[in-house]
């Protein structure tokens, strides 16, 4: 019964194969198998029949896929005409199909509890409280976790490729680079990284441009860390790591801020607030580089009943690229130089995909099973997203002219980013 249902929501030539927990199968021409395990996965579709209830069903461990979970995910097209925020639902007809065979095949019950994982925040949305527990629940898994994930440079961001057969590690490190360029950094320049991560873009400003960096970040684990490896690196006395909102930062002046894969936990009601603090903590001629995931014109933010927005990003937001824009401008920056990097965050993201796949046992000892099978959905989730323009990634770079209007920026982008 629900194999010929799921047929007819697929079509024909499909690229995986759908196995049932009675034995029944559905025939495909390629290799990857996806397999309904138990009834549950079933009464988690009738319930959140959308890619919520398919997420819990995969990460409960009532649906296995074995192969390649990019084939698996680019069925979303065939399976349900995405809604406007871009979220999966399978619509009216086809839940009404699948409660029938539900009530046909016995699966039919009560709601199943969401798998654990699952983030229920509480308090008032982008309280500095509930951010930093919406921050803890998807940072604080296992520093060891993101090390096999990410790879040495513990880069959790867009990484920038400068060839094609160039490396993930030397990617990010010319995505630090191309940054510092455009920040016009040099020795003895004062530089806050906001949502420092791991220490990523300190280390680099400071090893390669001289300057003094505060790095702040409200993820316990991502400071600890980050503060070790400036111990290790010598450069103690270059930068500072602290466990710190930047809403808590006044009376300090930097000459350049960066802000890089933290602004999806800024919502659109706090960008205002955002700009503004960053505007009045940079010297006059201090530059902005804001990197982060944006979205096309539509809602904001993720849907409330999205996988992301359950699992992955609790309370996050992405943002129109026209509204960073005119927000940013709005607060008394310059904006200079805007630069998308779609298809470099679709290639990141299928090698982060590739770490974790190849060491998926070693991931699952370091951070569970539930945790490594959220981020191998998601990971490659997020990456057919950027490869169909679903979101973007752009680097915004903005400029907090003098009393008199000069900017200090470069007349041409060439000599922007020749230092």
């Amino acid at each position: 019964m629900l194999g010929p249902i799921l047929h007819s929501f697929l079509g024909a030539d499909l690229p995986v194969r759908f196995r049932f927990w009675d034995g029944s199968e559905i025939s495909s021409i390629g290799a990857t198998t996806v397999t309904f395990r138990r009834p549950e996965a079933l009464r988690r579709l009738i319930y959140a029949p959308n890619e919520l209830g398919i997420g819990r069903a995969y990460v409960a461990g009532d649906i296995d896929i074995d192969g390649d979970v990019f084939d698996v995910l680019a069925l979303r097209d065939r399976l349900a005409t995405p809604t406007e925020d871009t979220s999966l639902d399978l619509g009216r007809d086809r839940w009404l199909k699948l409660l029938q065979a539900a009530r046909q095949l016995n699966a039919f019950g009560r709601p199943l509890p969401p798998p654990p994982e699952e983030a229920r925040l509480r308090g008032r949305k982008h309280s500095k409280a509930r951010d930093a527990a919406a921050i803890a629940h998807h940072y604080d898994v296992s520093n060891d976790f993101y090390r096999l994930l990410l790879g040495e440079t513990m880069t959790y961001s867009c990484a920038y490729f400068p060839s094609p057969d160039a490396t993930l590690e030397e990617a990010q490190s010319a995505k630090y680079e191309l940054i510092c360029r455009k920040l016009g950094l040099a020795p003895g320049m004062r530089l806050l990284d906001v949502g420092c991560g791991w220490g990523g873009m300190v280390l680099h400003a400071a090893q390669h441009h001289g300057v003094d960096a505060v790095g702040v970040t409200i993820s316990q684990a991502q400071a600890d860390l980050a503060a070790k490896r400036v111990a290790e690196a010598g450069l103690a006395d270059k930068i500072e790591i602290r466990l710190e909102d930047y809403r808590e930062l006044s009376g300090e002046r930097f000459d350049a801020i960066s802000s890089i894969g933290m602004f999806e936990h800024v919502g659109l009601s706090e960008l205002r607030q955002y700009f503004q603090v960053l505007h009045g903590l940079l010297e006059p001629r201090g530059r902005l580089l804001n990197h982060g995931i944006s979205r096309p014109p539509g809602p904001p933010g993720f849907n409330k009943r999205s996988f992301i927005a359950r699992y992955v990003f609790p309370d996050g937001e992405l943002h129109e690229i026209g509204t960073v824009v005119s927000a940013m401008q709005r607060e008394g920056f310059e904006v200079r130089d805007v630069e998308a990097m779609r298809e470099h965050y679709n290639r990141t993201l299928r090698v982060w995909v590739a770490n974790l796949e190849s060491d998926w046992e070693e991931a699952v000892a370091l951070a569970g099973e539930a945790r490594a099978r959220i981020w191998r959905l998601y990971l490659a989730g997020s990456a057919l997203g950027f490869q169909a323009g679903r979101i973007n990634l752009h680097q915004v770079l903005g400029v907090k002219p003098d009393g008199e209007g000069n900017s200090g920026i470069p007349p041409t982008r060439a000599s922007l980013l020749s230092l």
